[in-house]
């Protein structure tokens, strides 16, 4: 006998779309990696003066909690992303790889 909750779905559908996902809702690890990968991308735009990685992820992090930034799961990729909030609301069919 098969156990289903230890097995992640099958998405074959390209269609399936993403998820949005609240920050509350993951570990305190789990956010704090992606944060973390968010906030130290190369061409992540900070304004006119450089901020430390430690800076960075703080200013990620006050985003998500007042909603400016929005955490989206891509069930078909397996990927997260971090997203403009005003963005995604008003194109909630962009698809994370685009």
């Amino acid at each position: 006998m098969s156990d289903s909750h230890n097995t992640p779905p099958d998405y074959d559908d390209d269609e399936a779309g993403v998820i949005e996902i609240p920050y509350q809702s993951l570990s305190p690890d789990a956010l704090a990696g992606i944060v973390q990968e968010f906030a130290s991308r190369d061409g992540t735009d900070y304004g006119e003066v450089e901020c430390t990685l430690t800076e960075k992820i703080t200013q990620v992090e006050g985003q998500l909690k007042t909603g400016h930034l929005t955490l989206l799961f891509d069930p078909v990729s397996q990927s997260c992303q971090v997203v403009n909030s005003r963005d995604w609301k008003s194109n909630p069919a962009v698809s994370l790889n685009s």
